[in-house]
């Protein structure tokens, strides 16, 4: 089972590109009256709130890296580690066999856009 089924239920996407980050519509309670045209509410999705496919996504980083992941063959497999995100850092929970897989899983996190950083202190090398 890949890293994103395993963590957020979804299959893994093949032959999917990176997707740049494009402009949303930001939700705006306006009246008639008051319409605003729909340039002035838009904004750019931050680089670790884009989903997998261009949209916002509260746990976009994390469900970009899982990807990255499963892509990898060298940690595709492994299902006792766990991906979550606090703002822009990827944070990595569980227990791996070796700490050459921590420093793969390291690398390939960093490698993901929006990431500025990696936390490892939740990982036990066993």
């Amino acid at each position: 089972m890949g890293w994103l089924k395993r963590l957020f239920g979804l299959e893994k996407l093949e032959n999917q590109e990176t997707v740049e980050a494009p402009a949303y519509q930001a939700p705006v309670a306006q009246s008639q009256a008051q319409a605003q045209p729909a340039a002035a509410s838009t904004q750019t999705i931050p680089p670790e709130r884009m989903g997998l496919n261009g949209e916002y996504d509260q746990s976009g980083l994390a469900k970009r890296v899982a990807q990255a992941f499963d892509a990898n063959p060298d940690v595709a497999d492994i299902e006792t580690v766990y991906v979550a995100q606090h703002g822009s850092t990827v944070v990595l929970k569980g227990t791996v066999p070796s700490q050459e897989i921590v420093s793969t899983l390291v690398t390939i996190a960093r490698g993901v856009n929006g990431a500025t950083g990696v936390e490892t202190n939740q990982v036990t090398v066993g």
